[in-house]
């Protein structure tokens, strides 16, 4: 779906259609405080670019992009919001969604679990019980979802996953193919990864389709806006909010944001959901994605990143909008338009796990 450049000035300047609710128009708040974040972090260079993948340790470490959908359609973007950049793990929820959709819980149960780990996203790692991945977030639980993907072949499987990413952004996005083959060429990793699990009997098919598919869902191309727009549908019930179509079931979409909250961003995840309380998921391309249910999607690009593999920029944005906006889940008077959180503050440095130090 084409934005035309009257529309993109209009979502950068806000004019865009307007939500109305006691206490103040919702988007002038999102817009004033995305615009205060952008100006208060745009200094902040701490972090580098992904370097194990050659393609991304070319990305301009700083660009900084922010955009906000809201549950009823409404987009604001500020900075960097168009630049392009690879969903990498970004695409694993959605992915296992697709899925979940497809086989059922109980079937996608038998292959992934649900528990977070404590272990880093490329670790070489099953359950001691279970010889499963943990989780369907961190690499070897999202290798093991792409090896469900139904499909006769892997174009069909292929053109499935697309067809999917199509229906939360609007219009399906293409396959970065210089960022799909250095991922190709250099994910041995990922490729013990998979051999573990075929050992197990985790995969049962061709290992080195499943990689494929796996390296082409990370490599699918969106900006900022298109990210947000993904989040918006899974804070909408499922339903994309600019095109009313249905991206993923309600049952599907419960698992799904439940997995994104416990599991979301690695080792760190617990101390994300206590300080910023939101279902969530980063990846190493330099985007994060976060979920305010019924009222909103949010996403962040910025390439620098910390030792866990996120976005410095984006964990810092995150948390200073759930403080602005009151967006904890367990927040009481969580945000409705009119509740405005507690102050911003940039100095503030009792969230230990913004720094790349460890």
């Amino acid at each position: 779906m084409a934005i035309s450049e009257a529309e993109r000035e209009s979502m950068e300047t806000g004019q865009s259609n307007r939500i109305s609710l006691s206490g103040g128009r919702a988007d002038v708040q999102i817009l004033t405080a995305l615009h205060e974040l952008h100006q208060a972090y745009g200094d902040h260079l701490e972090g580098e670019v992904a370097r194990y993948i050659p393609e991304l340790a070319k990305v301009d470490p700083d660009q900084f992009g922010l955009a906000v959908v809201t549950a009823t359609g409404e987009r604001i973007a500020v900075g960097d919001a168009y630049e392009s950049f690879t969903l990498q793990s970004i695409a694993n929820p959605f992915v296992y969604g697709m899925v979940l959709d497809a086989l059922g819980r109980a079937a996608v149960r038998d292959v992934v679990g649900v528990e977070p780990t404590g272990n880093p996203y490329n670790a070489i790692v099953l359950d001691p019980n279970t010889r499963r991945p943990m989780n369907p977030m961190v690499n070897a639980g999202a290798i093991a979802v792409s090896g469900l993907v139904p499909g006769k072949d892997p174009t069909d499987r292929l053109n499935r996953v697309l067809g999917m990413f199509g229906s939360y952004v609007g219009d399906q996005p293409a396959v970065n193919m210089e960022v799909f083959m250095s991922e190709r060429t250099t994910g041995d990793r990922n490729r013990s990864i998979a051999y573990l699990m075929r050992n197990f009997g985790v995969i049962q098919v061709s290992v080195e389709s499943v990689l494929d598919l796996y390296f082409q869902a990370c490599s699918v191309s969106v900006n900022c806006v298109q990210l947000a727009t993904m989040a918006a549908t899974l804070a909408n019930g499922g339903v994309n909010p600019l095109t009313s179509c249905r991206a993923i079931s309600r049952a599907s979409l419960r698992d799904v944001l439940s997995i994104m909250y416990t599991c979301g961003l690695y080792e760190s995840s617990g101390l994300w959901v206590h300080s910023v309380g939101i279902p969530s998921k980063s990846g190493v391309g330099g985007g994060l994605l976060a979920v305010v249910p019924g009222k909103m999607g949010i996403a962040i690009f910025s390439p620098r990143l910390d030792a866990s593999g996120n976005s410095v920029r984006g964990k810092l944005v995150c948390r200073s909008l759930s403080q602005m906006l009151g967006l904890h889940l367990f927040q009481a008077g969580s945000w409705s338009g009119s509740h405005s959180g507690v102050p911003f503050d940039s100095t503030d440095k009792s969230w230990d796990g913004v720094s790349s130090d460890r």
